[in-house]
């Protein structure tokens, strides 16, 4: 395993992916940077966070010709892993907001970018990218975040955290090449966010509307049951869950 550690850098993602253009990448690679100054979040989104207080850091995986059907399995083991690691050290009430955010008690504490290397209609490698909230204690304009010392009342060992989530990683990835999908799918739905409860849901064209999560499919897609128990399959450019 070799970390690289930034004192700064406008994206770990960006910089771990200009590493992998230039080749020799080891597996679980990580880039740990103290701040960002352009940090990404989900469909464009800028993910902030105060320098030095929270866990920015970038994981390379070799999947190894990983389908295109299978992308999800990537997301369901970083949700995972991050959610197992925070689970170790107690963090209460804890879930997965599909596709990848992590919420302690509805506040959510983490979010996963991942960016896929695809070639020829199978991913060749993946960049995870996690930005946990760790020792932060005020969120301006975010009332649906929190941070581990907001929820806990302990400051914690960034680095400590980053080794935890990277063994984590190491430990999905070889459940899911030794047992398939499934059970991945299995464990993922059980901590999902509001699964059979009643929740409310926008589409893209702003419109409400009410259904009850059932779970996910083996592409990642949100399964919604609706009025007349009609069950549906969103996409995540398709559907926002709010909370």
């Amino acid at each position: 395993m070799r970390i690289i550690k930034l004192n700064a850098t406008n994206s770990t993602n960006s910089y771990l992916r200009a590493l992998y253009s230039e080749g020799n990448l080891t597996d679980f690679t990580a880039v740990i940077a103290k701040e960002q100054t352009q940090g990404k979040g989900q469909m464009g989104a800028l993910w902030e966070s105060q320098a030095f207080k929270n866990l920015t850091f970038s994981v390379f995986k070799d999947v190894k010709s990983l389908p295109l059907e299978l992308s999800f399995s990537i997301s369901m083991i970083s949700a995972l892993s991050v959610l197992k690691t925070l689970q170790l050290i107690s963090i209460p009430r804890l879930s997965v907001k599909w596709p990848n955010d992590i919420l302690s008690a509805d506040k959510k504490i983490c979010g996963i970018l991942i960016e896929n290397v695809i070639k020829y209609s199978v991913i060749e490698a993946s960049i995870i990218g996690i930005g946990l909230n760790v020792n932060q204690t005020e969120f301006e304009n975010l009332p649906q975040a929190s941070s581990l010392i907001n929820i806990s009342g302990s400051v914690y060992n960034l680095d400590e955290l980053a080794l935890g989530i990277i063994e984590n990683l190491k430990m999905y990835f070889d459940r899911f090449k030794e047992n398939g999908i499934e059970v991945l799918i299995e464990e993922y739905e059980s901590h999902l966010f509001r699964k059979n409860k009643p929740s409310t849901f926008r589409d893209v064209e702003g419109v409400m509307f009410s259904g009850f999560i059932e779970g996910v499919s083996n592409l990642g897609k949100l399964q919604v049951k609706l009025e007349d128990h009609i069950l549906k399959e969103y996409d995540l450019k398709e559907i926002t869950l709010l909370y």
